[in-house]
């Protein structure tokens, strides 16, 4: 089994045939929801498709969109479908965008529900890697996978040290980045992604979950393992972090 821990299935044309050819080649999804609309659509993608996992979760630019009240109605609802999904992701903080303290305010509300209901965080940290870790620290939180993670090494290694998880994308093809965090990653850490359609492996677009067998491909070349071999602990880590659903 392969397994995409991060796409964006909302985006995608020919989602069903997209889906199938997946599944056809044992490929899992797990779908991210980034605000209310993305969050009760990738519900119905788990209900349609067998292969398709759901996370929920608020991205940092849409937090910036919604009121006090409607981000509370949304951590509620996230709370109330916990049965049916196996993440809170998309979630985070992004330095590019404006108003870092109501981003970090947000963001330890849904860390705090993700321990509170015992859920993995999917976690997005695009210049804001320290606060990003630093928070996650602060709050205790065991469960976390850090999506596309571009920070320096001594960030990656405070990453292995806690015991988290790295998602490496399959842009991985050509990035050097991520080629690094491979290397100084151990495997058991490790899980594998897309973010579709963005980080297509051939710089193309749009990319799709099928193409996760990119990054499982250069894991392997970078760990001097067999594919089979990184398929089988990825499969054991994707087990691990989200509770072998």
């Amino acid at each position: 089994m392969f397994i995409d821990v991060h796409a964006h299935l909302d985006l995608l044309k020919d989602l069903d045939k997209v889906i199938s050819d997946c599944k056809n080649k044992g490929i899992v999804v797990v779908s991210q929801g980034i605000n209310p609309e993305t969050n009760r659509k990738v519900l119905e993608f788990a209900e349609k498709y067998s292969n398709v996992k759901v996370a929920l979760g608020l991205y940092p630019d849409e937090i910036l969109k919604l009121n006090d009240k409607k981000i509370l109605d949304e951590l509620k609802f996230i709370e109330k479908n916990k049965a049916s999904i196996i993440a809170i992701g998309e979630i985070g903080l992004d330095g590019t965008y404006e108003n870092l303290e109501k981003q970090k305010e947000i963001f330890k509300k849904l860390v705090k529900l993700a321990v509170k209901i015992d859920k993995p965080v999917i976690v997005h940290s695009r210049k804001a890697e320290l606060e990003v870790i630093d928070i996650l620290e602060e709050l205790k939180c065991r469960k976390v996978v850090m999506h596309c993670f571009f920070g320096n090494k001594k960030l990656v290694q405070r990453i292995i040290n806690n015991g988290w998880f790295l998602s490496i994308p399959s842009n991985i093809k050509y990035s050097l980045q991520f080629q690094e965090n491979v290397k100084l990653c151990p495997i058991n850490q490790l899980l594998c992604e897309t973010d579709s359609p963005f980080l297509h492996p051939d710089k193309k677009f749009p990319n799709t979950p099928l193409n996760v067998i990119e990054s499982y491909k250069k894991i392997a070349d970078l760990q001097k393992l067999a594919l089979n071999k990184t398929e089988s602990i990825i499969e054991s880590n994707y087990k691990t972090i989200f509770g072998g659903k």
